[in-house]
């Protein structure tokens, strides 16, 4: 049986006196093109949408309809994008670190708490933790993942309408089969990470 992410760790710093709790977690760090997205989020302990999980677990109906529902229950939300320019510049993993610390910034109640999908960064004055595949067993940021996956999405869609030789609308920036003759054909895009190896 499938084991769903829990408000385990949440309740126990709302328990111990904490007021606010901030799941965080990514999506795009790996395409070729677009940006990586950070989605930050406060949940409310005492109206958890059923379903919520890791999105990758997730169709994408069912992605749309959970991060509308998040949305409207959540004390708080954010989300970040860094586009590929910046990637280019600063590297992937230091473009990631800026988008979680943007992010968490942007919430308009400041957490006590905060925790990460994987390992990025932590923050004076905040209590971190890094919990390696935290997106499949913590509520908050299986919630996060699900607002940071679809935002990404929906503007790789608007890239795909721009950009329309890449099919970004299926392929989200990853380098498939498809994509890769594309690039070989047309070159790459305003909005491909120069800085990742594409295999020409």
């Amino acid at each position: 049986m499938k084991v769903l992410p829990t408000c385990e760790l949440e309740e126990m710093f709302l328990r111990a006196g904490v007021e606010y709790v901030a799941g965080v977690d990514e999506a795009g760090r790996g395409p070729v093109a677009g940006p990586v997205t950070v989605a930050a989020v406060i949940i409310p302990i005492g109206k958890l949408i059923k379903g919520v999980q890791d999105s990758k677990q997730l169709s994408g109906k069912k992605r749309e309809w959970l991060a509308i529902s998040i949305k409207e229950i959540a004390i708080d939300f954010s989300v970040v994008h860094i586009p590929n320019g910046t990637i280019d510049t600063v590297n992937i993993l230091n473009a990631t670190r800026l988008a979680v610390r943007q992010a968490v910034e942007s919430l308009k109640h400041k957490p006590q708490v905060v925790l990460i999908d994987g390992k990025f960064l932590n923050f004076k004055g905040t209590t971190c933790i890094s919990i390696v595949k935290g997106d499949s067993t913590v509520y908050s940021i299986a919630a996060a993942s699900i607002l940071a996956k679809t935002s990404r999405d929906s503007l790789m869609h608007s890239y795909a309408a721009e950009f329309p030789h890449y099919s970004f609308e299926k392929n989200k920036g990853y380098l498939t089969a498809e994509h890769l003759q594309a690039i070989r054909d047309h070159g790459i895009s305003p909005i491909h990470r120069k800085s990742f190896s594409i295999p020409l």
